[in-house]
This record gives structure tokens, sequence and C-alpha cells, in this order.
């Protein structure tokens, strides 16, 4: 593995590796080998610290939570400030180092597993993109980082590494999520939230897409090509999502027939709304208030 940088570690620092033992047996088991923390840490206030690797045999988050410092690729360079993430996936030469006036202070996981590329993608790296995006200092990122940590002193146990491995796999989902809502935030001119609220707030209605992108502001081309960039759905799809997500809570909350529930959401036609529902939730509305009410 790519080892870690020899940095000098502070009392209140954190820098662990996870053995060569454990690595191969978080490879082989089947809740982690997708996925799994290769060594992890905590560096406060990192002044003087730097690294290169011309060679990177694993995947590295570097989140910096205050301060700045600066990072390059073959690539690709640029400062990388508070609330950034930067990713440095396998294979992918680079260096970095903390400011010298204001030093960063970094949460670091090193990753492996057979899926690094997946949850990679998922984040959003692509050959030649930058790879440092900002989203903001995040209690709830910072806070998987510290439950990611809290397996360096377990004595080993296998059953700490295993929950690590899934805290980091929610470090990333929540990571992505993250990402699209400050990717959101910086296109100001496409409120994402208002939209969704709009269509919550409209869930008994039939909207079409017209609508929605005048409550947007924009012409419809715009509007549906920066709403399936932000959320991976067409608007109208997404919206049918939504109507097909309340029709489960309704099956499931209340003693509305079939029929009913369609009318609450806007559907005349109860069978054409129970071929939606089938198409979307897997099953038909029937089937499924039967297997939440066993």
């Amino acid at each position: 593995m790519s080892a870690p940088s020899t940095w000098p570690l502070p009392k209140d620092g954190v820098r662990f590796v996870t053995p060569a033992f454990m690595v191969n047996k978080l490879a082989r088991h089947p809740l982690t080998r997708e996925c799994y923390p290769a060594a992890m840490g905590f560096y406060p206030e990192a002044g003087s610290h730097r690294m290169q690797r011309n060679r990177h045999d694993d995947n590295l988050l570097i989140y910096c939570v205050e301060g700045e410092g600066w990072a390059e690729t073959e690539e690709w360079s640029g400062r990388v400030g508070t609330g950034d993430m930067l990713l440095l996936p396998q294979g992918v030469t680079h260096r970095y180092e903390a400011a010298a006036d204001n030093p960063w202070t970094l949460y670091w996981v090193h990753y492996q597993g057979s899926s690094t590329a997946v949850f990679n993608q998922y984040l959003g790296y692509r050959e030649g993109r930058e790879p440092v995006t900002g989203i903001g200092v995040s209690p709830r990122i910072i806070a998987h980082f510290r439950g990611l940590m809290a397996a360096h002193r377990t004595g080993y146990s296998t059953r700490a590494f295993i929950n690590a491995a899934n805290q980091l796999r929610h470090l990333m989902t929540e990571t992505a999520l993250e990402m699209r809502r400050a990717q959101a935030n910086r296109q100001r001119s496409f409120n994402l939230e208002a939209v969704q609220s709009f269509m919550l707030e409209n869930i008994s209605q039939q909207l079409d897409l017209d609508t929605l992108a005048s409550a947007a502001n924009l012409s419809r081309f715009h509007f549906a090509s920066k709403y399936k960039a932000l959320t991976g759905y067409s608007p109208i799809k997404h919206f049918l999502n939504m109507k097909m997500e309340h029709a489960c809570h309704l099956l499931d909350s209340s003693q509305l027939n079939v029929k009913g529930v369609a009318a609450e959401l806007g559907y005349q036609d109860q069978l054409y709304f129970s071929r939606l529902f089938t198409r979307t939730v897997g099953m038909s509305p029937r089937a499924y208030r039967s297997s939440v009410r066993k």
C-alpha cells in the first residue's frame, strides 16, 4: 500500500495503519472486500506536512476542515482550502503540502478493495477532471471520519474493522450527497430544493415539464438538463418517483383503498396508477400493502 506521511504526530493527532493480517481479512470478507480502509488519520494544523508519491498503490481521500494547502497531479495543480475534499485514486502520481502561513487541518483515509473504482466514480472522479471538490465543513462528514478512526483502539478487533469499512462506505455516499448539495448551491440560477419543495407541495397534481421549468424560471431545456445533472433523473421521472414514494406511505399508514390512494395522487384511473406503481416499486399496490402489514 501507499505509506502515509511521516509528519511528526502531535498529541491530538491520529495516524493508524491497518495491519497486513487485517487487510488480508478485509480483502476476503464478503462485507468488506469491495472497499475497506488501509490507513486513516487526523492531522491538526499540520505545519510542514508534505508528501510525494510517484507510485500510488491505493486510493486516498483528504478532507481539509481548516487552513489550506496545495496539491498536484500530472494533469492538475491547485489550492486545497477549508471545506475541500481531495480524491487521489490508485495509480495517480501526486504531491501535496500544507501552506506555510496557514497550514491545513486534515482528516484522511487510504482505502482499497475490488470496487474502489466504482466508489471513486460515484464521488465524481473522471480522468482529466479536477480532483478537488468544495463541499464545505460538514459535521456529518467529520463524524464519519471519527467513526472510521474508532477502529484504532480496539486491539485489532475484526468486528471493529468490519464496522470501519462500512463507515467508509457511508462516508463516501454522504460525501457524494454533500457534493451534490454544494453543486446545487453554486448554480444560483437554479434552486433545486425549492423545485423539489414545489413538487412535494403539488404531489396530488399532474405537473408537466413546462410547469416545473416555469417554477424554476428556466427554459424547458436548461431546466431539464440542470435537474438531471444534479439528481441523475429527468424531472418528470423524479416527480413520478416522489408520487410512488408517497403512495407507499399512504398504503402503509392509512386505511385508503388503492382507488383512494390513486385519487390522492391525482390519478382517476386506478389501473393506470397500479401499472405505474408496479413498474416503479416492483410489486402491485395490494402486494406492497400486504408486505408491510404482515
